[in-house]
């Protein structure tokens, strides 16, 4: 799936309603935490801002990763999107998902061309209301990661993502002892899953419309 491809269908169609929850609950870990969809005051939460990056490798669109180090924390291991906190310096959280980008992968904010966003989410263990962003860059970026926030930047063709079989399910441990149950994506043998599924799984939602 050529960059080009991918762009001109996502920016049609993000225009319109998106699906939101309805979107998001089909890669929710279960049991569902219904803190996440509740219609309650967030007014105290963190404001957060991901991207999902777009670019062209060889004749395919990819998307960048990255696996968080290992720390005794709520996202300590994991795989997500770059992304992060909202900073005072940030003038809104478009800004927030390039600058953490930035900050993280080495991508130059500059260089990005945002075409827009998805739905919001709340994360309860982190107490964070993130928004994705969608964006692409026109090469193939040189990912420099910072060591104290990226283990690995995880590089997935496109076509991986829109590809069912890369949808997947497994039982997990929670940092609780609970166990649940977890959609993921399997994206170069790492297991994608939790809010950062979610996310994706809107976005999927949108592409197969």
């Amino acid at each position: 799936m050529k960059l080009e491809e991918v762009i001109l269908k996502l920016e049609d169609k993000i225009k319109g309603p998106l699906p939101g929850k309805a979107g998001q609950i089909k890669m929710a870990p279960r049991p569902l935490d219904n803190a996440r969809f509740a219609q309650h005051d967030l007014t105290y939460a963190r404001e957060g801002a991901v991207l999902i990056l777009l670019y062209p490798n060889g004749k395919d669109c990819w998307v960048p990763f990255i696996k968080r180090p290992e720390y005794d924390g709520t996202h300590g291991g994991q795989v997500s999107l770059p992304g992060g906190k909202k900073e005072q310096k940030d003038t809104n959280l478009q800004e927030t998902a390039l600058r953490e980008t930035e900050e993280e992968i080495g991508v130059p904010a500059k260089d990005v061309h945002v075409i827009g966003k998805l739905s919001q989410l709340y994360i309860p263990p982190s107490n964070f209301l993130v928004t994705p962003y969608i964006g692409f860059v026109d090469q193939v970026p040189i990912f420099i990661p910072d060591p104290r926030e990226v283990s690995r930047v995880i590089q997935c063709d496109f076509n991986t993502l829109i590809d069912q079989n890369a949808r997947k399910e497994t039982t997990i441990e929670a940092r609780n002892k609970r166990k649940i149950q977890a959609p993921y994506f399997d994206i170069d043998s790492e297991m994608v899953w939790g809010a950062t599924a979610m996310i994706l799984s809107e976005l999927m939602v949108i592409w197969e419309k």
